[in-house]
């Protein structure tokens, strides 16, 4: 007999919160029926509103708090804290480390059988707030004004919003001074439901070593009205600014950026260091949002390497070349490859830029490049991945375990995928020695990390 739901929609309850989620929403039972609570904190005790029930879980909203925990830290209530993707913002920063160690612990036994493993403690940031270098907003228009900021979860609202906690001041008024000269101009924001309007997005991104800056104008109109206006206005307010570019997305889709870019002023690129590695970036480049917890990241990745300058290392999955460019400096010869052409182009230009001549990108599938390396003969001692939240791809695994580098360096996103795959390593006769998490994203859910595996 199926066992009935002991909660009903719209039900007010007053639950004990006992976990957190892996997105970071407290978790509360109800005579074993787990129900959801965005905001709840273990050990704390509160009033909920059932939200929604489905057969094994239900989903809550915070009503009061009875009983608060000495991890939670009061936040101002702005809409920015509300819809600004920062899940963890209520709780102290020692108690969101501890939160996302716990949870890498907790998957590698959970699902990569890998409870006896060394993990470290994760390394933090000293500063957790405004570290991102990129932002990209929606713009729409509220009372004859323009307004940009975030979408409010599962609808297309946009909030208007001045400042988020976790960007660069540079990047805040950056993206505030734009909106507020668009505004005097006159340009109208795209309507999404008739297709109609001007301007979408705001985008900025910012060097920190550099501190130069870019603007990015997207559109869903090829022309920008007073568009010499604007880049007067634009280049006397934002004294940093060094590239303006203009990119057209004139599709009916959710997608930010169209195909067609072009610079209306300025540079074509910006650049960022990451450590003493030299990145030029476009509009359209991959770069780290956080390059502060990237040094810190890649330099773990380089010490797990252990190169001595005779190695030969494989980078899959390589981007723009961050990790190999890095690698580079103290191995013999890089090969690193990558499925997005624009990407490829950006690693050379990156890997002339700081005249390191012993890499070669090819462009392709990890999956499809490395066994027909492999098959040449170019066998790597060292191979890094640094794939996207999904993982490896089953394919390279298996070549993996068939081309047997001395080392692996696993640098994941998602724990979930990270111990699946190392399991699979793990059985194709792989040992999972270390494991280091880096707080790349404080604030919110995300945990970066990275993990040295050695052949049997």
């Amino acid at each position: 007999m199926s066992k009935t739901i002991p909660v009903r929609k719209n039900d007010y309850i007053d639950v004990e919160f006992e976990d957190l989620t892996h997105d970071g929403a407290g978790v509360a039972k109800v005579d074993g029926y787990p129900i959801f609570v965005p905001g709840g904190l273990p050990g704390e005790k509160a009033t909920v509103k059932v939200i929604k029930t489905n057969k094994g879980y239900g989903f809550g909203r915070l009503i009061e708090l009875l009983e608060r925990s000495h991890f939670r830290i009061d936040v101002e209530e702005s809409d920015a804290h509300k819809y600004g993707g920062c899940q963890l913002q209520h709780i102290s920063y020692d108690a969101q480390l501890k939160y996302k160690e716990n949870q890498v612990r907790q998957v590698l036994a959970r699902i990569g059988k890998l409870g006896d493993v060394k993990v470290h403690p994760i390394l933090g940031m000293e500063n957790p707030w405004h570290y991102r270098n990129k932002a990209q907003v929606p713009v729409g228009e509220k009372d004859g004004k323009l307004i940009a900021g975030f979408f409010k979860p599962r609808t297309h609202e946009i909030v208007d919003t001045n400042e988020s906690l976790i960007q660069l001041p540079e990047i805040n008024e950056a993206i505030q001074t734009v909106k507020e000269i668009c505004s005097e101009l006159g340009i109208q924001a795209y309507q999404e439901e008739e297709h109609k309007g001007v301007l979408r997005h705001i985008m900025a991104r910012y060097g920190q070593q550099t501190g130069e800056l870019m603007v990015v104008i997207i559109t869903r109109t090829a022309d920008i009205p007073l568009k010499n206006e604007l880049i007067e206005k634009i280049v006397a307010r934002l004294p940093k600014v060094k590239s303006i570019v203009h990119n057209v997305n004139s599709k009916r889709t959710n997608v930010i950026l169209g195909e067609k870019t072009k610079v209306l002023w300025g540079s074509e690129v910006i650049y960022d260091y990451i450590g003493n590695v030299k990145f030029a970036i476009s509009a359209l480049s991959f770069y780290q949002v956080n390059p502060v917890q990237t040094k810190v990241l890649y330099d773990k990745a380089l010490e797990y390497a252990g190169l001595t300058g005779e190695e030969s290392v494989i980078d899959a999955y390589c981007g723009i070349g961050t990790i190999s460019l890095f690698l580079a400096q103290k191995a013999k010869k890089v090969f690193g490859v990558e499925v997005v052409p624009e990407a490829i182009e950006d690693a050379r230009r990156n890997a002339e830029l700081n005249e390191i001549f012993n890499v070669e990108f090819a462009v392709g599938e990890a999956e499809t490049v490395i066994p027909k390396w492999y098959k040449e003969g170019n066998e790597a001692d060292v191979l890094v991945v640094d794939p996207p939240r999904k993982g490896c791809d089953e394919e390279l695994l298996q070549t993996i375990i068939e081309m047997k580098p001395k080392k692996v360096v696993y640098v994941s996103c998602n724990p979930a995928t990270l111990a699946r795959d190392l399991r699979i390593l793990e059985d194709g006769g792989y040992k999972t020695i270390e494991v280091q998490p880096v707080d790349m994203f404080p604030q919110t859910t995300h945990v970066e990390i990275c993990v040295l595996l050695l052949k049997k």
